[in-house]
């Protein structure tokens, strides 16, 4: 088995487990295909899982086009429908029935683009909540209550998220909470092209050194289902995917490779030690006005059909 490479905190559930087989006891990966989206489950299954990928105990689920931008109509189609299939089924395993009301929290910064993920899909959300309450009979039969929030972040409102989302969820009672946010990641490869889920909540701000209270099942008392995508990356990182393509080069070359001798976490760490400060700077792609609101589109119209027949 190749090395299991863990993000430092960074996303809320990437991370390599090489072909699937020989894995640590705690561990269960399976890869599905849907035509020419690509589908990776692992499932963590006890506290020695745990331990060997540093990710909580829970279902992590990566969903893979060739691009999430610039999706034609059947494409973008199969994409919704694939990630509605895959939180329909996460919201079924957590004993969320087909009539019980859902909040999605938006997180993130509008004003700052590559941040502005979740504010962005809130506003093309089906939001049906208060149309059952008051207009009961212009609601079509397989609809569910659904509500939702973008409340902001810390600087602008002087109240942390998880305290925002704790009182409405204590206020309206939600069954379970959705909340979507931008990533950072740990590959060129997957910015702006994986949507990825989770059952075990997400932490806002881990990404880029700005680590907030977690919104989990143990703060809300209620199911999380995190929903993220990659919009940003780390200098480091980017450094690092260069010296993996050099390294190959060089091998097929037939010439001597330093960086070789490391495994992958040991090459990024040195890499990061010696780019210092420069090394926590964070790169976005320069199109990411159209990544954000392509992506937003289809995280939208995946939450729409997963919630609503």
């Amino acid at each position: 088995m190749r090395n299991i490479k863990t993000d430092l905190a960074v996303e809320a559930h990437e991370y390599y487990v090489g072909d699937g087989e020989n894995l640590p006891d705690g561990i269960e990966h399976k890869t599905e295909y849907y035509d020419d989206v690509k589908v990776t489950i692992v499932n963590v299954t006890n506290e020695n899982g745990q331990r060997a990928i540093n990710k909580s105990v829970g279902t992590y689920i990566t969903i893979e086009a060739k691009t999430l931008r610039h999706l034609t109509d059947y494409e973008r189609e199969n994409v919704e429908d694939v990630f509605s299939q895959k939180l329909r089924k996460l919201l079924e395993d957590k004993g969320i029935g087909r009539n019980d009301v859902v909040l999605i929290a938006g997180l993130g910064n509008d004003s700052i683009t590559p941040d502005a993920l979740g504010p962005q899909t809130v506003e093309k959300l089906d939001i049906t909540r208060h149309i059952m309450e008051y207009m009961p009979d212009a609601v079509i039969d397989g609809t569910r209550p659904v509500c939702a929030i973008a409340p902001g972040v810390l600087g602008n409102t002087g109240i942390e998220t998880i305290e925002i989302i704790k009182g409405v969820v204590d206020k309206i009672k939600p069954k379970a909470v959705i909340a979507i946010d931008a990533l950072a990641s740990r590959s060129t490869a997957r910015v702006g092209t994986t949507v990825q889920i989770s059952d075990t909540g997400i932490e806002p701000g881990a990404g880029v050194g700005n680590r907030r209270k977690g919104i989990t099942e143990k703060t809300l008392d209620i199911p999380v289902i995190a929903v993220g995508v990659p919009t940003v990356i780390d200098a480091a990182t980017i450094v690092d995917d260069a010296v993996e393509q050099v390294v190959s080069a060089m091998k097929k070359a037939g010439l001597p490779a330093y960086f070789s001798q490391f495994d992958e976490e040991e090459r990024y760490k040195m890499i990061r030690s010696a780019m210092d400060e420069t090394a926590n700077m964070m790169v976005t792609p320069k199109e990411v006005d159209t990544i954000i609101s392509d992506v937003s589109e289809v995280v939208a119209g995946g939450i729409n059909k997963g919630l609503h027949d």
